[in-house]
C-alpha cells in the first residue's frame, strides 16, 4: 500500500486520531457491539477530511510577491533609474524697478487752478498736469510786450533819422564840389550821417533786448502750465486745486514734488543675490523669477548686468535683471523671488 507522506504534524495528527485500531482506553468492552464505533469512527473520519481539505486549501495558496521579492526579478536599469544631470542655480530676491522714472516740480509760483489727470492715468509727453495762475507773470509778459512794441518804434525813428542824413550829406558834398559850400559843412554833415547810424545800431539792439525780455516773460507764462516730461504712467499725484506751490529751487526735496510719471512699459529687476555665487555669474545668464503677487506665474529673466562693489553690511552682489513675458499686473516695487541658472553637472562629478 502506498503511504502519502505529509510535513504537516496537525495533518499527521488528525490522520492518527482516525484510525479504527482503537488505542486499549477506548477499545469496547466485548459485552458492547462493535459496528456502533465503527460507524461512529466513519462519520469522524468524512468530517475530519473535509474540514482538512478547506484548511489546506487556504494555507497552502501562495501568498504575492512582495515588493523587493518583484523588483528582484527586473533588470537593474527598470528597477532604479539612473539620475541625470544636475542643473545648478543661484537665488536671490529683489523688487521689480521702473528704470524711467521722473519726478514734476514747479519752476514758478502760483496758486493751482486745474488738475486734469488722476493717480493711475496715462499720459503723453507734453500732456498738461497742473496749471497754475499767477497774475504777475501775466502783467510781465504784457510789460514785456510793450517794452517790445516801443524799441521797435524807436527803431524806425532811428533809420528814419539816418536816411535823412544821408540825404543831407550827399547834398553838401555835391555843393561843395562846385565850391557853393565850404569843406566844413560837407564834414558836419558826414559826422549827422555816422551819429544817426550809431543810433540805429542801438536802436536794433534795444529791439533784441525787447525781444528777449518777451520770451523770458512767455516762459514764466508758460511755466504756468505743467506738462508730463515724458509718456507714462501718473504714479503719484500732490496737487489739490487752491494749494499754492513753491518754484523748484524752494522746493528741492522729492517729497515736495507734485506728482510722478513712470514709464511702466519698461520694468527690470534689482535682486540681491550672496557674493559667495559670483564666481558662477555673468551678463547674459538666464533664469526664472516669480512675484510675491502672482507667485504661479514664473517668467524669464536674463542679467544684463552686475555691481561693481559687493554690499559690506549684506554680503550680497546686486544685479539688474530685464524681464520676458512678466504677468500682465506687473507693478513697480514688487517683491521677486529669481533662480539663476549657472549651468550642470553630472551626477557622478
Amino acid at each position: 500500500m502506498d503511504t502519502l507522506e505529509h510535513t504537516s504534524p496537525r495533518f499527521a495528527d488528525a490522520l492518527r486520531s482516525l484510525t479504527l485500531t482503537a488505542s486499549p482506553e477506548t477499545r469496547p468492552s466485548p459485552g458492547r457491539p462493535v459496528w456502533r464505533w465503527t460507524l461512529l469512527a466513519a462519520a469522524l473520519a468524512s468530517a475530519a477530511l473535509t474540514a482538512l481539505a478547506a484548511g489546506n486549501s487556504l494555507s497552502w495558496r501562495e501568498a504575492p510577491p512582495t515588493a523587493p521579492e518583484a523588483m528582484a526579478g527586473l533588470p537593474v536599469a527598470m528597477a532604479m533609474p539612473a539620475p541625470g544631470p544636475v542643473r545648478q542655480e543661484i537665488t536671490g530676491s529683489g523688487y521689480v524697478v521702473a528704470p524711467n522714472e521722473t519726478t514734476v516740480f514747479s519752476r514758478t509760483e502760483g496758486r493751482i487752478i486745474a488738475v486734469p489727470v488722476q493717480t493711475g492715468d496715462r499720459v503723453a509727453a507734453g500732456q498738461v498736469l497742473i496749471t497754475l495762475a499767477d497774475a504777475a507773470a501775466g502783467f510781465g509778459l504784457e510789460q514785456a510786450q510793450a517794452g517790445r512794441t516801443a524799441a521797435e518804434l524807436a527803431l524806425a525813428a532811428r533809420e528814419i533819422e539816418l536816411k535823412q542824413a544821408e540825404a543831407a550829406l550827399a547834398r553838401q558834398t555835391a555843393l561843395a564840389a562846385s565850391q557853393a559850400v565850404a569843406r566844413a559843412q560837407v564834414d558836419e554833415a558826414r559826422s549827422r550821417r555816422d551819429l544817426a547810424a550809431n543810433a540805429v545800431l542801438m536802436a536794433r539792439q534795444a529791439v533784441d533786448e525787447a525781444a528777449l525780455a518777451v520770451r523770458i516773460a512767455a516762459e514764466r507764462v508758460a511755466d504756468l502750465t505743467i506738462r508730463a516730461p515724458i509718456a507714462g504712467t501718473v504714479t503719484r499725484l500732490n496737487a489739490h486745486v487752491g494749494d499754492t506751490v513753491l518754484a523748484r529751487a524752494e522746493g528741492v526735496r522729492a517729497g515736495d514734488s507734485l506728482a510722478t510719471i513712470t514709464d511702466t512699459t519698461r520694468m527690470v529687476i534689482d535682486a540681491d543675490v550672496a557674493e559667495t555665487g559670483i564666481a558662477g555669474l555673468r551678463p547674459g545668464l538666464r533664469g526664472e523669477a516669480t512675484l510675491d503677487g502672482y507667485p504661479d506665474q514664473p517668467f524669464k529673466v536674463e542679467i544684463l548686468r552686475i555691481a561693481p562693489v559687493i554690499s559690506a553690511e549684506k554680503g550680497t552682489v546686486s544685479l539688474r535683471m530685464s524681464l520676458t513675458g512678466p504677468p500682465a499686473g506687473i507693478r513697480p516695487a514688487m517683491a521677486a523671488r529669481l533662480r539663476i541658472f549657472t549651468g550642470t553637472e553630472g551626477a557622478g562629478e
